[in-house]
Parts: structure tokens; C-alpha cells; sequence
């Protein structure tokens, strides 16, 4: 994953809230929206996620904590209550970006975030409030990164496919699980190749050279490697890191997430310098084991910009069907969403030049530039 960012428009929105689920005749209390602005509010959130339909891990006040003490960014969420219930929230934050101004992000450096409410009213209320933050905050645009589009007539920003997947009930049904080729590739990066995967928190550092020369190697920034440590930190036992090793030597490495029921491979990471085929398909393959054996139930590839084939091709030879996300952007009249994805042509010339710098070079830049794209 590297860079969500809306392109060029200016639009103007009406926010209509759909029809609620509510019995007619029944009285129920306003929905009122307040800042998250302390511990008992964090927790309440926290109540409210176990609870909730369609919670991800970066709906969690642990990721944006991460984000808050890694980038700098200011935490703007919001709470919907009626009455003393917590019926939504709105992971949000505001970044400062020298590259495209002042954004309002739900959430940076996540595949899914933006509102998560219980009916159409509470949505309609985060909605608002979000959108009269961007008037008062002054800033671009408002970037929610849901799932599904859940706010009507906000504009849908149709550029990433998702790729979740259902695991097996159990390791025996595994390898009918895997397509014919991947399975074949992991076996004999097994076999042939005499490779083998690692699970050890301790190896973390590897993953992150491996995973930043990966992305020297398409043209992206990296992310420090700070972040990856206090995602680790808090996320705990929740937070696997896997290497493949042959001999001596780190091939692959991922730092996978778990939330709920559902893993997910957040970064991964190659060294192209070794030949070492099916290295990737293997380690994927020996993490869902591991997941299964842990009574996990889905397995989510994240994220691929529906500009990059390669990687939306390496999913679907692994089983996986793209699904376009419900991204969603709100940008105020006069103003125009900044464009900070990295296929734009803005970026071409240092996409060109990336590849070829040092890590020396790369790995220290990237870590600085990553706290203006907010990924």
C-alpha cells in the first residue's frame, strides 16, 4: 500500500439521510455528535466496536494512537450518542501535509476507516459534523476510506479494488483452498528451494529492510520503521511477524494484523537479489495455516490501486476476487482535493529516479516524506 489520495475536482454535497429502521410512532432521542476529547470517551468507543457492524482494525483507537505519536497527526474523532448510547464513530485526523495542504483522513496509513454508525441517522449526523469540521479546520478535503459507501450523495472515490477472502474451516482444507499454481509454487519453494518460514516478533527489523527495498524497487516511499515498532507495541500478540528464510539468508518477511476474525498481511516485503521462486506464495501459505490453527475466519490482501496490476494480479492467481471500496471525499466549493497518488504525473519523474537511489538514501527519505502522504 502507499499513497489514497482524491484527484483534482471541486464539487459541492447534500447530505440526505436514508429512511432509519425505527417503528413509526416510536419517539427516540436525537443523535448528538461530540469530540473524542478523553479516556472515558476512548473506552466508550471501544464498547461501541465490539458491538458493531463492520468494525476494521484501523477503526480501532489504537491505530490512530500509533499514527497520533509516530506522524504528529492531530486526532479529530468523532462520537455519536443518543442519549447515554454510543450509536457511531469517526475515526478521523488531520494532517498537515507540506505536499497537499491541510486534510482531514479517516484514516491515514489504512486501508478502511470513515463512518461507522448504527443507522442512517447517526451516519447522517457524523456526516455533518465531519463535513462542518473541514469548513472550520479550513481544510481540502474530507477522505473516508470505508468499506461501503455509507453516506448518500457523497462522492464515491472509485480507485482501489479490495481483496477478502473467507478462510478454510481447517489446515486439511488449505491446499484446496490455494489455486493449483500458488499451491505449487509454495510447495516447491519448500521443497526445491529448501525454504522456511519463520514467526518471530524479534525479526520485525528484517521484515522492514526487506519491505523497503521492496518498495525502492516499484518507486514508493517507505514507512519508518518506528511505525512498525509501536504497531507492535500495541497491537501485541495481535501483530504477527514472518520471515522465509533460506539457509542463513531473509528471502520474504510480513508483519500481519489481526482484528476480530480477520488477518491481514499489512506489509510485505522481498529481496530481489536472491532467486528464490514461490517465496511469497509460501510465506502466505504458511501464515494462513497459522491463522486457521488460531480459529481465524477471514483473510483480507488490503488494498490494491486499480492502476497497479501487478499487484491486483499476484491476489486473484492467489484465489482472491477484486472488489471496488466505498471510498468517499467531501471537498468544499472553491476548493480542489489535492492529488497525492503515486501513479499521478506529478510523481513521475521522482518514481523514475527512486528505483535507482541507495538505501542509504531511500530508506531515511521515505520514513520523512511518508509524514506528508498520508498513505
Amino acid at each position: 500500500m502507499m499513497i489514497a489520495g482524491p484527484t483534482t475536482m471541486t464539487t459541492t454535497t447534500t447530505i440526505t439521510a436514508a429512511a432509519d429502521a425505527c417503528p413509526a410512532g416510536v419517539d427516540r432521542e436525537p443523535v448528538e455528535v461530540e469530540p473524542v476529547s478523553g479516556p472515558p470517551q476512548v473506552s466508550a468507543w471501544r464498547s461501541y466496536l465490539r458491538r458493531a457492524t463492520g468494525a476494521a482494525l484501523f477503526h480501532d483507537p489504537a491505530w490512530s494512537a500509533v499514527v497520533a505519536r509516530v506522524f504528529g497527526h492531530q486526532e479529530r474523532h468523532l462520537l455519536a450518542r443518543r442519549g447515554e448510547r454510543v450509536v457511531g464513530v469517526l475515526p478521523l485526523m488531520e494532517v498537515e501535509s507540506r505536499l497537499g495542504g491541510r486534510l482531514l483522513v479517516s484514516v491515514p496509513y489504512g486501508t478502511y476507516g470513515g463512518i461507522l454508525a448504527e443507522d442512517a441517522e447517526a451516519t447522517d449526523a457524523l456526516a455533518r459534523a465531519a463535513i462542518g469540521l473541514v469548513h472550520e479546520r479550513r481544510a481540502r478535503v474530507l477522505d473516508l476510506r470505508s468499506a461501503e459507501a455509507v453516506v448518500p450523495n457523497l462522492e464515491r472515490v472509485e480507485r482501489y479494488d479490495g481483496f477478502v477472502r473467507d478462510l478454510p474451516a481447517s489446515v486439511d482444507e488449505l491446499p484446496a483452498f490455494f489455486p493449483k499454481r500458488a499451491r505449487a509454487a509454495a510447495r516447491q519453494a519448500r521443497e526445491r528451494e529448501h525454504l522456511s518460514v519463520v514467526h518471530d516478533p524479534q525479526q520485525l527489523r528484517i521484515v522492514w529492510e526487506l519491505y523497503t527495498r521492496s518498495m525502492r524497487r516499484i518507486g514508493s516511499i517507505n514507512y519508518p520503521h518506528r511505525f512498525f515498532v509501536e504497531l507492535l507495541r500495541g497491537f501485541g500478540s495481535q501483530a504477527w511477524v514472518s520471515v522465509v528464510w533460506h539457509r542463513k539468508s531473509p528471502v520474504a518477511g510480513t508483519l500481519s494484523l489481526v482484528y476480530g476474525d480477520t488477518i491481514m498481511p499489512y506489509i510485505l516485503g522481498i529481496d530481489e537479489r536472491l532467486c528464490c521462486p514461490g517465496a511469497a506464495n509460501l510465506l502466505y501459505y504458511d501464515v494462513m495455516e497459522r491463522a486457521i490453527r488460531a480459529g481465524l475466519r477471514r483473510w483480507d490482501y488490503g488494498r490494491t490501486r486499480k492502476d497497479n496490476p501487478g499487484s491486483a494480479g499476484f491476489k486473484k492467481n492467489q484465489g482472491f476476487q477484486p472488489r471496488t471500496l466505498g471510498y468517499q471525499r467531501y471537498v468544499p466549493l472553491g476548493q480542489t482535493a489535492p492529488e497525492l497518488t503515486p501513479s499521478h504525473r506529478r510523481f513521475r519523474l521522482a518514481r523514475h529516479i527512486w528505483p535507482h537511489l541507495p538505501l542509504i538514501i531511500t530508506r531515511p527519505l521515505g520514513s520523512w516524506l511518508a509524514r506528508w502522504l498520508p498513505g
